[in-house]
């Protein structure tokens, strides 16, 4: 989505001609600081190349790459010529959107421009806005993409009723996110109307979060009472969005395509409601294009389409399955292809078979640009080897030997480890015998159903059940196995034809840039390794039934989320941080973990006992008797004390001396509020809001952000509630809000900078929060504020929304997240009524380190002397001023840190829920003097280590 402000639009220009129109463009973009000068030699230049006019009287003039030389910030400004102006290709354009681009982000402006130019009228609205918000409002609009993919299908169902099918429709819409349960209970009992050829409609439009079309199919065509059935299909109507399914779908209909439909795999099923019929001739052909299919590349692709003798249409292989003329540019634009992407052309009549050739080689030539083949990705090397063996051994620790890792998660644990290694597969890419090729597939899937099956009866209930009892379904799904049919038939050996199918279903989930489909992506992934492993005869790692702890390289969030915590006593990883988020996630589970533990850990025998000290960062193997014994002793001991500070939750936590400190919680989902005061939070020191955001197919509107932000505060019942607004970026972009690439997002367009570009976003927030709030204790923080300016320019819009809400009890503080903000404390405390000091961002700012980076993650301590500085420079600068400062970062929840925090005088710990019993517990030993040495001390030292040596020697 463009990000545009009044500043960057102006209306009402005029020019004698389309140089003249070019030149003011140019004087824009340095009158604003984002060029020099001779940016505009550039844009004279880019135009000479070719014309960037796109339609509908709009063109996007911008640099050549070797103008980019002359751009100091990337940015657009707009020029509305109401009267036109003849561009030189010819074309009349009333509003020139010209970009100064660092890299390649003009290309995602450009994407975004070609869905705006699909609304009928877009150039007529444009050409007579009167007003800047008008402009802004039709260039900023999200596009809605109408949704019929492979996640939409549902084949096989062994149904013998209509109103079963619909169902099945209806339930997938719901899974694949694109409706919510109002929509099913809509379809409940509703009666299909009849579309012919076996075909039915079930239709709604409540619930709807995406326009969608899903096509139930039972496993066998049957008649009932009313007709014959074959499938039942089912519209998640939105507006106008839907009307391209509807036009879809009658397309097929009149075509006589729905005959015998529910007998086509999947990708035929798709292929047909795309337009293209059983006698039409296709080729498929991936793009290698460095940037995808961005203007230039498409008018050559438009120009060699025009030169054919029959009409050819395209569409995306990855993408919601609509095929478009590729005689427009606009529609070829509109489809987003990106370098790896398989576009499939399709033709009829006389000369098909040609014209879809010569698109297909015009592609594979690069379309007037240079390109390289594509490398194999980590997915299909890991199809023939699933884990590369480091090339020089390493010795594993030696019995007895403490090993000095990263604290990840407190606790403390015995138990044999479990050393995950994934065996190597290898098979051949081709085989002869189709027939016996898909007779092993079968076994291989009859044997993976029946391992699935006799983990879920060996699990009990949970999360890993779940998502067990998810890859049982998968291997059921009658695409994937048609898919691999296929590819054997085509000659693939049965290893390559099912990797071959499964990796194109987890392509396609992954491209329609949904979190919830992206992991079910990972699923896929996970259920193909399992049918590998049984055609090549390795079996896959299974974990012991017994308890143990999890020794691995490194895991990911999800890999984290799926671990049986009934069962996994502790956790070492080879690689990783404290501030990695598999970190954080075995925090929140109350797993005690080490990461960093460095390649020893990886030559460890599954079997061996290990104690696993996740307070100190220790692993020892093979411990002696007497360590095993005093390790059982204080086990025990925790036990005792998790306990007794279970059963004085819900009291405050002060120091020995009296010394109050505030223990709130850390939460991501609203409805988690009540979990948190049961567990005794005195409030909620940090909501992440951008949760909310992100759990929507669209933005969420006023009402629906007061509803969600009153869940917290009814649960709450008085107590604080400290929101965050909203912190997206570059680095963890929302769907509906595309951003341009960023070569460093971690230090881009990100937090409140990204909202004071989208005010409106921001003030609906604000007022939400205040609305929800009411005569409850509400605090507001910006994040990313790197001095006073960005914070004035959030608290002018706060101010402007409090002035009519009036909530009677709030705050309006900063993240201290980024070193100038901490070291500029003494001038924002001024202004400022608290700071939350965010130590997970605020180590890797000040360290340089990537909190994710494989090798120097382990380095990322918050504990470093330096970070401990800041915090010392944050709070002394808001005592001074009155203010109050809490550290919500997962420092918060070090045994090891609290006495230095509550030392150096924060008042506020806001941890995960499952350990603010402990937190509480830990103050309650402290006192206030003690924690005030504790902290010099811990200043006085050199490095992170020697902080956590100190502390520990204490």
């Amino acid at each position: 989505m463009l990000t545009l402000t009044r500043e960057d639009v102006r209306l009402g220009c005029r020019a004698a001609d389309w140089r003249a129109a070019l030149e003011q463009a140019a004087a824009a973009l340095v009158e604003a600081g984002r060029v020099s000068a001779e940016y505009r030699e550039g844009l004279l230049a880019r135009e000479a190349q070719s014309s960037t006019y796109l339609g509908h009287g709009i063109a996007i003039p911008h640099g050549t790459p070797e103008s980019r030389r002359h751009v100091r910030s990337t940015g657009v400004r707009v020029l509305q010529f109401p009267e036109g102006i003849a561009w030189h290709d010819g074309s009349r354009v009333n509003l020139l959107v010209t970009i100064a681009a660092q890299s390649d982000e003009h290309l995602d402006i450009l994407r975004q421009l070609t869905h705006v130019l699909e609304r009928d009228g877009v150039g007529e609205t444009l050409a007579g806005a009167t007003s800047a918000d008008e402009v802004i409002a039709a260039l900023s609009r999200a596009p809605v993409s109408a949704r019929c993919d492979a996640g939409t299908l549902c084949l096989g169902v062994p149904a013998r009723d209509r109103l079963e099918l619909a169902l099945a429709a209806a339930a997938r819409l719901r899974q694949a996110g694109c409706v919510d349960s109002s929509f099913v209970a809509s379809v409940v009992g509703q009666l299909p109307l009849p579309l012919g050829l076996g075909l039915w409609l079930v239709y709604g439009t409540s619930g709807v979060q995406a326009p969608a079309l899903a096509l139930a199919t039972p496993e066998q065509r049957f008649r009932d009472d009313v007709g014959e059935v074959s499938g039942v299909f089912c519209l998640a109507a939105q507006g106008d969005a839907h009307r391209a399914l509807l036009m879809r779908l009658d397309g097929l209909l009149a075509r006589g395509d729905g005959d015998r439909l529910a007998e086509l795999p999947a990708e035929q099923i798709l292929a047909r409601l795309s337009g293209e019929s059983a006698q039409a001739e296709t080729a498929r052909v991936r793009l290698l294009n460095a940037h995808g299919l961005h203007a230039r590349p498409a008018k050559e692709l438009v120009q060699v389409a025009r030169a054919q003798a029959v009409q050819v249409r395209v569409r995306l292989l990855e993408g919601n399955g609509e095929a478009v003329s590729t005689a427009s540019l606009t529609k070829v634009l509109g489809l987003g292809a990106r370098r790896g992407q398989t576009l499939v052309f399709s033709a009829e009549g006389e000369g098909a078979a040609q014209a879809v050739s010569a698109l297909a080689e015009a592609v594979r030539g690069g379309l007037g640009e240079p390109v390289t083949p594509l490398q194999e990705t980590r997915e299909e090397s890991a199809a023939r080897v699933a884990r590369v063996v480091p090339a020089e051994p390493v010795a594993a620790p030696v019995a007895d030997e403490p090993l000095t890792a990263v604290p990840a998660a407190p606790g403390l644990s015995i138990a044999p480890a479990y050393v995950l290694r994934l065996p190597e597969l290898h098979y051949a890419e081709r085989a002869d015998d189709s027939a016996k090729e898909r007779e092993r597939l079968q076994r291989a899937l009859d044997g993976a159903r029946q391992q699935l099956e006799t983990l879920v009866q060996r699990t009990v209930g949970g999360e890993v059940a779940q998502i067990l009892s998810i890859h049982t379904e998968m291997l059921g799904d009658p695409e994937l196995r048609d898919a691999a049919f296929e590819a054997i038939g085509e000659g693939a050996s049965a290893e390559a034809g099912w990797w071959r199918a499964i990796d194109a279903a987890a392509r396609t989930q992954e491209a329609l840039a949904d979190r919830l489909l992206a992991e079910r992506a990972a699923d896929l992934r996970d259920v193909g390794r399992r049918v590998l492993g049984l055609l090549c005869g390795v079996e896959m790692p299974m974990p012991p039934e017994q308890p143990y702890i999890l020794v691995a390289d490194d895991l990911g969030p999800s890999d984290v989320a799926r671990l049986d915590t009934a069962k996994v006593r502790g956790l070492v990883t080879a690689r990783g941080g404290a501030t990695s988020h598999s970190a954080i996630l075995a925090r929140a589970l109350g797993i005690a973990a080490v990461v960093g533990a460095g390649e020893r850990v990886l030559a460890l025998t599954t079997g061996v006992e290990l104690i696993v000290d996740g307070e100190s960062g220790r692993v020892v193997a093979a411990p002696s008797p007497a360590r095993r014994q005093r390790t059982e002793k204080r086990i025990d001991e925790q036990e005792v004390l998790r306990r007794a500070a279970h059963a004085r939750r819900h009291e405050e936590a002060r120091t020995r001396d009296g010394h109050r400190v505030e223990i709130c919680a850390n939460l991501g989902n609203t409805a988690h509020a009540a979990d948190a005061v049961e567990r005794g939070a005195e409030g909620v020191g940090l909501l992440r809001t951008e949760f909310v955001f992100m759990a929507h197919q669209e933005a969420p509107d006023l009402a629906t952000q007061i509803s969600e932000y009153g869940e917290a505060f009814d649960a709450l019942a008085g107590r604080p509630l400290v929101a965050r607004t909203l912190d997206v970026g570059g680095d963890k972009p929302l769907a509906y809000w595309p951003m341009p690439h960023e070569d460093n997002p971690f230090l881009g367009v990100r937090g409140i900078r990204l909202t004071l570009m989208r005010p409106e976003v921001l003030e609906t927030q604000i007022r939400a929060l205040l609305t929800a709030a009411g005569t409850r204790p509400v605090r507001i923080m910006f994040p990313m504020v790197k001095d006073i300016e960005e914070f004035r320019a959030g608290k002018a819009i706060f101010d402007r929304v409090q002035a009519e809400v009036k909530a009677s009890d709030v705050q309006l503080g900063v993240m201290i997240e980024v070193p100038s903000c901490a070291l500029l404390a003494p001038t924002l405390a001024k202004e400022a009524d608290f700071f939350s000091i965010g130590t997970n961002d605020l180590t890797q700012y000040t360290l340089a380190i990537d909190r994710g980076h494989p090798q120097l993650s382990a380095q990322s301590d918050a504990l470093h002397p330096s970070v401990l500085r800041l915090i010392q420079l944050t709070v002394d600068a808001a005592h001074a001023e009155g203010r109050w400062v809490g550290v919500c970062g997962e420092l918060g929840s070090d045994p090891h840190a609290i006495p230095v925090l509550v030392g150096l005088g924060v008042d506020e710990l806001s941890v995960s829920s499952r350990r603010v019993p402990l937190v509480k517990a830990a103050v309650r030993e402290l006192t206030l003097p003690r924690a005030r040495e504790l902290a010099e001390l811990a200043l006085r030292q050199p490095t992170a280590a020697a902080v956590r040596e100190v502390l520990e020697v204490v």
